[in-house]
């Protein structure tokens, strides 16, 4: 099964971007974190297909 979601560091590498970046404002953007799991040991993550389409979207608007 290919995979479907990548870490916040994962994403921050994919955007070229920084973790504290991806976790400030990537919600503010339009990027849709996943939360797995509950507490302080809960995961977020991003889907992929989500944040390439985001890439796209941005790309096309300039």
């Amino acid at each position: 099964m290919a995979k479907q979601f990548m870490d916040v560091k994962e994403t921050a590498e994919y955007l070229n971007m920084s973790v504290q970046w991806v976790y400030r404002e990537g919600p503010r953007v339009g990027l849709m974190p996943y939360r797995f799991g509950r507490g302080p040991n809960s995961k977020i993550q991003f889907r992929i297909a989500d944040v390439q389409a985001w890439v796209r979207q941005r790309s096309d608007s300039r």
